[in-house]
């Protein structure tokens, strides 16, 4: 093979000529030049061996003028562009030993049945992605001779990303793979066959050095952006919808719903199947100082009415406020036994019970509330493609939310008006 010069960032240099594991996961805040090497690597490994590389974004249109347009911007700084091909339609790069370079979307999921052959594949900022389409990507990862090798690379997103309860702190399922502190400061981790890179844009040598100072003046307006684009650390992007939102021991949360009147204990009911969750979540409301407590949850996907009726038993005394978009499963319920009523909806409904939640001063959840402080902690409001937020609609879909919005329905917002609006946005 014949050689060829080109350039590297010095803390990925051991990354491109590693391939001792299965599993590569690299994370990073903005401009750190993730993806450049990632591409370099695949491209010296494709020279060297022939293989077949998958690279795949969640949306196919993306990939020409990122995954696609970089791998040529290298290969013509190597002067390769002789040597390595690179058809259009469909995208594809061809190298002289046979080693060829596929792109898929998963907007597109028929076509990724056709990937035999594969034994590498790339999955660039794989937080867009779906958690199904890594874990199948995965599964068909089987060369029955070469090596198998899967590349994440990604931006760190919330801490609700499937990415982050996958390679570091499963919260849901008490699981710990690797405390990401850990990665911020080591850099560089090798754990259940994985090799973790973390790097930020001082990483990147050739950056310039006003890029840098703009993402280091995003510190004084938008800390959140910051610890995300500048430290490369997991977190909010973005802002907050509950801002006011604390997690408090179990015992003491109780100790206050103890002294709260029957009347402000509330009860609210979220129904899912397969894909969305149902949740029930207790609520109780001081009144006095206007908090809102969170103090149980049942949450649960995949089960029957039959098989949650029975999960949820001891509620039959309780005054149970569901989603009305379910008449057919309150019906059930109130046939069973269970006090169960629809929640009333109307245009702007959900925009409404939003700031309703929001006027309360303080939000403690019990620290036995694990999903609802999964969902609710770092609950952050989505964008329009001006980058205004959108006020009723989120970065997830939150079942603790909904129910709690309708464990408050008919609790009327003037009992919580005396709030300094400035301060909570109302």
């Amino acid at each position: 093979m014949e050689e060829v010069s080109f350039a590297v960032n010095d803390h990925f240099e051991d990354f491109i000529f590693n391939w001792d594991y299965k599993d590569y996961f690299l994370v990073g805040g903005y401009g750190s030049s993730k993806s450049y090497h990632v591409a370099t690597k695949i491209l010296l490994k494709l020279q060297q061996e022939k293989r077949k590389c998958l690279v795949v974004r969640e949306v196919y249109d993306t990939i020409r003028d990122s995954c696609y347009s970089l791998f040529e911007d290298i290969v013509t700084a190597m002067g390769l562009e002789d040597e390595i091909k690179f058809k259009s339609s469909p995208m594809k790069i061809l190298f002289p030993n046979g080693s060829q370079i596929i792109f898929k979307g998963l907007d597109k999921p028929a076509k990724l049945k056709s990937i035999n052959g594969v034994s590498i594949v790339w999955l660039e900022e794989c937080s867009e992605c779906k958690y199904a389409a890594f874990k199948e990507l995965r599964g068909r990862l089987r060369h029955l001779t070469d090596t198998n090798h899967i590349i994440c690379s990604t931006n760190p997103v919330e801490k609700a990303n499937w990415t982050y309860s996958h390679y570091f702190i499963d919260e849901e399922n008490d699981n710990i793979v690797l405390n990401d502190d850990e990665l911020y400061e080591k850099r560089v981790v090798i754990t259940n066959n994985t090799y973790y890179h973390h790097s930020t844009c001082e990483d990147n040598a050739f950056l310039p050095q006003s890029y840098i100072n703009e993402l280091e003046q995003m510190k004084e307006y938008d800390y959140d952006l910051y610890r995300v684009a500048k430290l490369g650390h997991y977190g909010v992007n973005g802002e907050k919808v509950l801002p006011q939102f604390k997690v408090l021991e179990h015992s003491k949360v109780m100790d206050k719903i103890s002294k709260f009147p029957n009347r402000l204990i509330k009860y609210g009911l979220d129904f899912g199947f397969v894909t969305s969750y149902n949740a029930l979540i207790s609520i109780g409301i001081d009144e006095a100082n206007k908090d809102l407590y969170i103090f149980n949850e049942y949450y649960t996907k995949g089960k029957t009415d039959i098989e949650i009726s029975e999960d949820i038993k001891d509620y039959k005394d309780k005054l149970i406020v569901a989603d009305n978009a379910e008449q057919k499963s309150i019906a059930f319920y109130r046939q069973q036994g269970f006090k169960m009523i629809p929640c009333k909806k109307f245009a702007g409904s959900r925009l409404q019970n939003t700031k309703k939640v929001k006027r309360f001063k303080n939000i403690y959840c019990s620290d036995e509330c694990k999903h609802t402080i999964k969902e609710l902690k770092n609950l952050t409001y989505k964008k329009d493609r001006k980058g205004n937020i959108i006020e009723d609609e989120f970065n997830i879909d939150p079942h603790t939310f909904s129910a709690i919005w309708y464990a408050l329905d008919g609790y009327e917002v003037s009992d919580l008006k005396q709030f300094d609006r400035n301060k909570y946005s109302i």
